[in-house]
């Protein structure tokens, strides 16, 4: 019986048989206590988790004396952030006012001084005011509570970077096995969105998000109910997104990974091997990490109603609290549910999510688990399309059309959890473990058309019509241990770890005995619905790959001068283990186990505090090719894929703006036959050098931006025969830009103006560059009015249009498929607090 239960013992007996996971311990202490004898080593006064501490920006503020609930408002406005309480609560009180520069908490601290107030900081980045018990009050302890999720930390299960001016966008994110570190102290280009901008932007789908981002890119529309990315120009698959920093739990194929149970969605550009390891589909372009949501300090009774058009009606609700006497135990609750008729012809869309975050905070000990269930349901799929060989693109049909039909569909669910802990074995070392596991089903039908002519005409046939069903099981496993020491003037930072990943994949596929007629993409036609007796389910699905993923890595930060000069090495032994299997008889039909060391070097320089200078080299690793029967050498098997990378960048903080520039080179290798030998070798490459710039911040007191400029030279360097050198890679335009802007309206308190453009420059299908695709603009916006019930409870009314002109334009992925924008959305919702 394929249960997933069963998948867990036999990733338990594979990996740690016997007395072996003891074993792994202890040569893990033994190691790294070689690493740091005790007459060398100077312990540091605080665990590892707190280091290093994120340096809060400072401001300069010039406010009045006056009653204190005015100087708070004046605070609130200057300082960037909403604070809310009621009336009553500062009545009769009076202030000094504020003079000099301060830190948020400084500042709240001096204002509140003497008040027998205390602020307190939601998930959502707000502030609310709160009267201090008579106990505390005796003692004068005016002072912020910090909100644990967003407390800056640089442990495995610590707390978030806090959010930047404005909320959008934080300070920092988990860098891998690095932990979490402040962008300032970040050797790459990173940005981590909040939960605050998942909400204000009505973002369901964590694919949505990218929308802000000009370097990181979602190839295709929710039309096709699978998300599938590029950034920097490169492919990265939705396999391989990673959930609290672990691969093979999200949700992936024909899915898309629901956002109203995230905190933060951090991307990070570039390839990433010693970082993260290889990730299942081996994705170099980048990965993009989601951390769920956690209990803050304060109740949190949340409930949203949405709509979406066509007539998609939907509510959530989001549930936090944390118990103890010291507050010392969470539980996050969110639950989604969502349907109707999408903007597409033919289309209907229902979802489902159900998660629960729970988390322990000790002196020592820190524990967090996350348990959650989604289930997506979307007939009328309009899925990606091809074009044939020297057919040229025709003109993107209106955004409504579905040429694909009303039979198409796929209803993906998924079951997935996850475990972290950490412990402070001392003052210095920090031993942490982490385990996770999603089981994936899905039935599906798609027609998979493709446009034969100019004209738009689609492909006659029933050749591609599949009645298809997928299971997928994965558990995986990292563990390891964080270690901070000084010796004389430099500061260490270093990590062992090891990870593995076990994942399953099975599929059954029946061909549907029926004929498609020739269609249109303007006005299409459709055949007899498929005789659903004949879909298969999930449960019938045969094994059809083993993949195991594991590796050990080693990484240290060396600091110096006040942690103004950081290099950090590293490196990591990665093993690729997969084999295949034919689904009918079960017979192996492919075998490949490699392993490659991954090193990566990594510096930053500070000449002042607000400016921080980078450079680093990393690699990317992807499974290696099989010499082709073609070739002289068949059936020989090659060594991982090694993408290299380097990057010089720079960053600014100007204390209420930040930008990032980066200039890097990018080049993935692919196998390729050598015309004057027939000998198949690793001789292919495309290379990327590009430009990122990046911008989030306030620009002027109520006026935020987010976005930036990526610029792509892509070239395909070595191709076969050389045929197609020099020319572009596919799917990547030589410009993106991006520009979102959100204004605080003064002759309305609490309504706000959202606006963004999105450029996307021309590319190409197909690596001969005979296919082109138009350059598009799309233009989306939105405002939201956020208002005070007679309690003190929040309300907030949120309204969104995505791709306002209606722009019918053609997307396209690395494999030379096309999609087609979305239609005009319009976004409704009302969230309540209580």
């Amino acid at each position: 019986m394929n249960h997933p239960h069963n998948h867990f013992y036999v990733f338990c007996e594979k990996h740690f048989p016997g007395i072996v996971w003891a074993s792994i311990i202890c040569h893990t202490l033994t190691t790294l206590t070689i690493l740091l004898p005790p007459d060398s080593v100077q312990a540091a006064e605080t665990p590892a988790r707190n280091v290093p501490a994120v340096t809060p920006s400072r401001k300069t503020y010039h406010i009045a004396a006056s009653s204190l609930e005015t100087v708070l408002n004046h605070f609130g406005r200057e300082a960037g952030i909403l604070l809310t309480f009621s009336p009553d609560t500062t009545a009769g009180l009076q202030s000094t006012g504020l003079q000099g520069s301060y830190t948020l908490q400084e500042g709240l601290d001096r204002l509140l001084a003497g008040s027998n107030l205390y602020a307190v900081r939601d998930t959502n980045g707000k502030y609310s005011l709160h009267k201090l018990s008579k106990a505390s009050a005796a003692e004068g302890n005016a002072t912020i509570l910090p909100e644990i999720t967003v407390a800056a930390d640089s442990g495995q299960t610590g707390g978030l970077p806090q959010p930047y001016v404005g909320g959008q966008v934080a300070r920092g994110g988990r860098l891998g096995i690095l932990g979490n570190r402040d962008i300032m102290d970040t050797p790459f280009n990173q940005t981590s969105y909040t939960a605050e901008l998942i909400q204000n932007q009505q973002v369901h789908h964590v694919a949505d998000i990218l929308n802000n981002d000009p370097t990181a890119h979602a190839n295709g529309s929710t039309s096709t109910g699978a998300d599938d990315f590029s950034i920097r120009g490169f492919y990265v698959g939705n396999t391989d997104l990673l959930f609290n920093g672990m691969a093979g739990v999200t949700p992936s194929f024909f899915n898309s990974m629901m956002a109203e149970s995230i905190e933060r969605v951090e991307i990070l550009k570039g390839p990433n091997a010693l970082l993260n390891g290889v990730t299942p589909n081996g994705s170099v372009g980048g990965v993009i990490n989601m951390i769920p949501k956690r209990a803050g300090n304060q109740p949190l009774i949340q409930f949203t109603a949405s709509y979406i058009s066509d007539s998609q009606f939907g509510g959530h609700v989001d549930i936090g609290r944390r118990y103890g006497s010291d507050k010392q135990f969470g539980v996050r609750l969110n639950g989604v549910y969502r349907n109707g008729n999408t903007p597409i012809n033919y289309q209907s869309r229902e979802s489902a999510l159900a998660a629960i975050g729970l988390d322990y905070r000790g002196k020592r000990l820190r524990l967090s688990t996350d348990f959650g269930y989604q289930y997506q349901n979307l007939q009328g799929i309009r899925d990606y399309t091809t074009v044939a060989a020297g057919v040229p693109i025709p003109k993107a049909p209106g955004t409504r059309n579905n040429y694909d039909g009303p039979y198409d569909f796929s209803n993906p669910e998924v079951l997935y959890g996850t475990f972290r802990g950490e412990y402070d074995l001392t003052s210095y070392l920090t031993g942490f473990v982490a385990v996770g596991g999603s089981e994936r089903s899905t039935r599906y039908i798609l027609t998979n058309r493709t446009i034969i002519d100019a004209p738009g005409n689609l492909m006659a046939g029933s050749s591609g019509v599949g009645l298809s069903a997928d299971k997928m099981y994965a558990w995986t496993l990292e563990t390891g241990l964080q270690g901070h020491f000084t010796t004389g003037v430099v500061k260490y930072q270093t990590t062992l770890v090891y990870t593995t990943l076990d994942r399953e994949w099975r599929r059954i596929s029946v061909p549907a005995p029926l004929a498609y007629p020739t269609s249109n993409i303007y006005h299409p036609t459709f055949g007899p619905k498929p005789d659903s007796s004949l879909q298969p389910g999930p449960d019938n699905a045969r094994k059809m790959q083993d993949l195991t993923l594991s590796s050990i890595a080693l990484a240290d930060t060396l600091s110096i001068l006040d942690e103004r000069v950081q290099l950090t090495l590293g490196a990591r032994l990665q093993k690729i283990d997969s084999t295949g299997f034919n689904r009918n008889t079960g017979a192996i039909t492919s075998s490949y186990k490699e392993d490659k060391i991954t090193p990566m070097v990594g510096l930053v320089v500070k000449p002042w505090q607000q400016v921080s200078l980078y450079a680093n080299y990393i690699q990317g690793l992807q499974q290696g090719p099989t010499a082709p029967l073609t070739a002289v050498n068949a059936g020989e098997v090659f060594a991982p894929f090694v993408t290299q990378q380097y990057e010089v960048g720079t960053k600014i903080d100007f204390g209420r703006i930040a930008t990032t520039l980066a200039l890097y080179q990018v080049a993935q290798p692919s196998g390729i036959i050598d015309p004057a030998t027939n000998v198949f070798g690793v001789h292919g490459e495309q290379r990327h050098r590009g430009v990122d710039f990046n911008v989030f911040g306030e620009v002027i007191r109520g006026v935020r931006l987010l976005g930036g400029a990526a610029y792509i030279d892509s070239e395909l360097t070595r191709t076969q025969n050389g045929i197609n050198d020099g020319n572009r890679g596919p799917a990547v335009p030589k410009w993106r830009l991006v520009l979102g802007v959100e204004w605080d309206t003064p002759f309305f308190t609490g309504f706000t103006l959202f606006g963004r453009v999105t450029h996307n420059g021309p590319m190409y299908l197909n690596a001969g560059n005979t296919q082109k695709i138009p350059d598009w603009t799309r233009l989306d916006m939105g405002a939201r009015y956020m208002f005070e019930r007679s309690n003190g409870k929040l309300i907030t009314l949120r309204a969104n249009i995505n791709n306002v002109l209606g722009k019918n334009y053609w997307d396209a992925n690395a494999f030379g498929q096309l999609t087609l924008s979305d239609p005009r959305v319009f976004l409704v919702s009302a969230t309540v607090d209580f």
